[in-house]
């Protein structure tokens, strides 16, 4: 264990603790909401263990709790995680072989992807993907049960801003990336595109469709989007 940490790095560990920290919060947020909205306890629990993904389990809750079937809110969910596919040729090299690979495989997260690129050794990068990758696990869902658990006492989880908690993480995660024109004018396009096609498109999709605005700007090699690893000084 002290091997690892010192292949990671005081710095980086500091950053990845901070992050496990708002996936903490964020899972309390998902928690309560979704047992605050009256679904069973058990349901949070389960997709946190079984899925753990933050952005397709909203998905998946939100459809439900607006009158959506089942079947609706998987597909939509499964939309929303198709992102996965890209992240997964990018860090194949972190998660190892075998029975390995599998768990590598269920811990593949955004935040977890994001740091794991922006390493350039093969060593700390399987040390970045496998420390950080058990503790968002970890700190997901020990949040996602103690906010469950809190639901039903908190009752309006909106009058808390706890449905806030999940978009404004993901901006901060974002931010240093927005400095840059090009990701900039990618980002209010892809804004644009969401916010027009909500209306139509079912709960979950105007995400995916957000991504046409990749078409009409130009290609580049973006800097990495993560605080304190790699394109931003402190």
């Amino acid at each position: 264990m002290r091997s690892v940490w010192r292949t990671v790095g005081r710095d980086l560990a500091a950053d990845a603790a901070l992050v496990a920290a708002a996936i903490g919060v964020v899972g309390l947020a998902f928690g309560a909401i979704a047992v605050g909205s009256g679904l069973p306890l058990w349901l949070p629990a389960a997709l946190s263990l079984l899925v753990f993904a933050g952005a397709s389990q909203f998905v998946f809750i939100g459809i439900l709790t607006a009158g959506g079937g089942p079947l609706g809110a998987l597909a939509a969910a499964l939309a929303v995680n198709s992102r996965h596919l890209p992240f997964g040729f990018a860090v194949s090299d972190a998660l190892g072989s075998g029975w390995r690979r599998y768990v590598g495989a269920h811990l593949m997260i955004d935040e977890t992807v994001a740091f794991t690129i922006a390493q350039q050794d093969p060593a700390r990068r399987r040390a970045v993907y496998w420390t950080l990758g058990v503790g968002l696990f970890a700190t997901w869902n020990i949040g996602v049960l103690a906010g469950s658990l809190a639901g039903t006492a908190i009752g309006d989880t909106a009058a808390f801003g706890l449905d806030a908690a999940f978009p404004a993480m993901l901006l901060a995660l974002v931010r240093p990336s927005l400095r840059e024109r090009r990701m900039a004018t990618a980002a209010v396009l892809g804004a644009c595109v969401a916010l027009a096609s909500a209306p139509v498109l079912p709960s979950g999709m105007p995400v995916l469709a957000a991504l046409l605005a990749l078409l009409v700007v130009p290609a580049g090699t973006p800097r990495a989007a993560v605080p304190g690893v790699v394109g931003e000084s402190r």
